[in-house]
């Protein structure tokens, strides 16, 4: 199934003890590989980890995901706080070096030295860090659901964009080749009528063979036959790989390229303004298409 790269997840509940209020928050945008952001409490950012892990582990391998984690600690369930007495010794020192250097004002009290954070030592238990990756993966799986459904969503009005402006592509497709055989026909008749004109004057006998050997060239260096057969294969292929159930984005991307590829040697090979209009058209469509792949996982 196509999926979004840009969809948004939310959950919140209490842990299985009642002790947190956990939310958890999931958002991303398009981005070439998997760039993932965490954000949590500090006194869990040591299951920063675990989290990329767990959404590789969910099938989210591509986009740039900001992961959030907040948590209401309701009551307190063996978490211990302690001073890291020599940081904070070295802190207030260079504080008061600070005050004496430059003649300001002392206000250094405990409120404003708890403000450094880092001051403080936070234990847990084991079991209790354990506990705490269940509490919350339980939050974060609810809230990964939400993402990927919304992204599931978001594919899927993908899918049927593009499939409209690939059927618009097909549509120029059969016109261009009908264009370009009314040419090839006509042409022999043009080529004819012009050689007449310019030797209505003379008595020069008109070799039939050498106009049929020009028609022939002409018809092989304007055909755009094998042009059209790649690219209806092309759009077997853009089929396919929307119904697959793998990451597209670097396939249909990569598809892409060929189908422009085809559409402008046709445009190359276009001796009729009316085919040199629709491959504009194709090409207006195929840039759109790959705008709209860039946010396809």
């Amino acid at each position: 199934m196509l999926k979004s790269m840009t969809a948004f997840g939310r959950a919140r509940a209490l842990s299985a003890s009642g002790s947190k209020d956990i939310t958890a928050e999931i958002k991303s945008v398009n981005s070439r590989f998997l760039d993932c952001s965490v954000r949590l409490p500090r006194a869990y950012s040591f299951l920063e980890e675990k989290i990329k892990a767990y959404l590789t582990e969910r099938g989210i391998v591509r986009g740039k995901i900001e992961v959030y984690i907040g948590i209401d600690v309701l009551e307190q369930d063996g978490m211990q706080i302690t001073l890291d007495g020599a940081l904070t010794e070295s802190y207030l020192d260079a504080l008061y070096t600070l005050r004496n250097r430059f003649g300001l004002k002392d206000d250094i009290s405990v409120m404003s030295v708890a403000g450094n954070r880092d001051l403080f030592l936070i234990k847990k238990p084991e079991d209790d860090m354990e506990r705490d990756w269940n509490d919350i993966k339980a939050v974060l799986s609810c809230a990964i659901d939400a993402f990927l459904s919304a992204r599931e969503r978001e594919g899927e009005n993908l899918k049927v964009d593009i499939l409209a402006k690939a059927e618009k592509i097909k549509a120029c497709a059969a016109e261009v080749k009908i264009l370009s055989e009314k040419d090839i026909d006509g042409y022999k008749t043009k080529l004819d009528t012009r050689i007449h004109q310019l030797l209505e004057n003379y008595t020069i006998q008109i070799d039939e063979q050498r106009i049929l050997t020009e028609v022939a060239i002409f018809a092989d260096r304007a055909a755009i036959d094998e042009e059209l057969v790649r690219l209806n294969s092309h759009f077997s292929a853009l089929a396919e790989i929307l119904e697959s159930p793998e990451p597209a984005g670097r396939k249909l991307d990569f598809l892409l390229q060929e189908m422009n590829r085809e559409t402008n040697t046709i445009g190359s090979k276009a001796n009729n303004a009316a085919i040199a209009r629709l491959v504009v058209d194709m090409k207006s469509e195929l840039e759109k298409i790959r705008e709209q792949i860039q946010n396809i996982e």
